[in-house]
């Protein structure tokens, strides 16, 4: 038997952006927010989010007559932890490679190399 992943599927990940934008929502809500960009089915995001309950990242409370829910963790600390994990699957633990083909592909501009100089400036 696998043992439940901790880390966000892409569809995962999609309805906890909506979640961390609007704060507090129904399934309805994520519903009509993801079906404003692809066609989806009400009863797969209700067992999406379920499954986000069941991993720790959504709380339920029964309000009128349906539920609402809230991110259990800030977006900040997913993300943080999503990118750790990526780093230590994807490259042993070493963000350095990630690094050097970011800026190799072109996906840091100057203007990014300019903030992450002076953020390791201020860290150090």
């Amino acid at each position: 038997m696998r043992t439940k992943s901790r880390v966000l599927t892409e569809q995962e990940l999609e309805i906890m952006k909506v979640i961390w934008e609007l704060k507090a929502v129904t399934v309805r809500h994520v519903y009509e927010a993801l079906l404003m960009r692809r066609k989806i089915a009400y009863t797969t995001v209700m067992t999406m989010m379920g499954i986000l309950e069941d991993k720790g990242y959504l709380k339920k409370e029964a309000r009128d007559r349906a539920y609402v829910y809230r991110p259990a963790q800030a977006k900040t600390e997913v993300l943080r932890a999503m990118l750790k994990d990526f780093v230590a699957r994807v490259f042993n633990g070493s963000a350095e490679p990630l690094l050097v083909q970011l800026v190799k592909d072109r996906y840091v501009s100057p203007q990014d190399l300019e903030k992450i100089a002076r953020a390791i400036k201020e860290s150090a």
